[in-house]
């Protein structure tokens, strides 16, 4: 067995989620402490308590999704997980990049926390609220989608955010360009094409402005080589040479999420088994569309986590 660690993105997020590890788990409550700690917030009152719409701004879900990941790490590691000796790839979708390098000690959870703020921050205020727009085009391969986002633009932006599954890949930019994206697409005989209910035009030019706020704040953070390889969301590929990523975390701001081919090369170099380590079964979804061959775990409970560990010392 082969094992790949993932690390869910924004979208998986919902209210009390993490509260049953905190209050079963002294080192998953540990964490939450650090990340309001880090962050001089009590984050974790929100991501328990709400209200919905606090915990799904940009920069408050960010830093949390991450800590419910770091928290369910904490405590595999507590059950006698040893990332290294059980797992041969992390990887993460969009900011999930930064979970996966906390949880392989290439970032501590304090400073993951502080650049997700920066990050959540950045993104959201990059573009005028209105003025940007994803849509899911569905039923399509990113090669089509990737062309009608070129055709949509018309000299507005209009990219290929996120390629995450067969047939499932997200445009972005500009509202009348993704609108026309939109239109055209169906056109093209796609299954579906929706706008989706984003804040901003996550993972396309219109995000320069956060790509150079990272970069400033990436400057000055302590990463270190993970214990295990990040399969980086713009390569598709392994790193995990400090300065490579830190590189790649300011690239992935306005680059595509290569999730597809990520989970395609961790199949092809034999990864048989992906454990999501997080919130929510969005990423087992993918798996299962891209690595038919593969089983896929969620962590959405304390019997999760024991279920993991058996799978993983059998």
């Amino acid at each position: 067995m082969t094992t790949a660690f993932t690390f869910p993105g924004q979208g998986s997020q919902a209210v009390g989620m993490g509260k049953l590890l905190a209050d079963t788990f002294p080192e998953a409550r540990a964490v939450f402490d650090e990340v309001d700690d880090a962050l001089d917030q009590k984050l974790s009152d929100i991501m328990w308590n709400g209200p919905e719409g606090d915990l799904t701004l940009t920069a408050n879900a960010q830093p949390a999704l991450m800590a419910v990941s770091l928290a369910t790490m904490r405590v595999l590691e507590a059950k006698g997980l040893d990332l290294k000796a059980s797992v041969s790839f992390v990887a993460g979708h969009s900011l999930g990049e930064y979970s996966a390098l906390a949880a392989a000690g290439s970032l501590d959870v304090a400073t993951a926390a502080k650049l997700l703020r920066v990050r959540g921050n950045a993104m959201q205020n990059a573009v005028p609220v209105g003025q940007g727009a994803m849509a899911a085009l569905l039923g399509l391969d990113f090669e089509a989608a990737a062309e009608i986002a070129k055709d949509a633009a018309q000299g507005e932006v209009c990219q290929a955010a996120n390629d995450n599954a067969p047939g499932q890949v997200v445009v972005s930019g500009h509202v009348a360009a993704v609108e026309r994206a939109v239109e055209i697409a169906k056109a093209r005989g796609a299954r579906r094409a929706v706008l989706l209910p984003v804040s901003a035009p996550f993972h396309c030019s219109l995000m320069g402005p956060a790509a150079e706020a990272m970069a400033e704040a990436l400057t000055n953070a302590d990463i270190k080589a993970p214990v295990v390889p990040l399969v980086a969301n713009v390569l598709a590929t392994p790193i995990t040479d400090p300065v490579d990523i830190r590189d790649r975390l300011v690239e992935q701001v306005t680059g595509t999420v290569r999730w597809r081919e990520s989970i395609s090369w961790l199949a092809g170099e034999g990864v048989d088994t992906f454990v999501e380590v997080g919130t929510g079964k969005v990423l087992t979804g993918m798996v299962k569309r891209i690595a038919k061959e593969a089983s896929g775990m969620a962590i959405n409970s304390p019997d999760d986590i024991d279920a993991v560990i058996e799978k993983l010392s059998s």
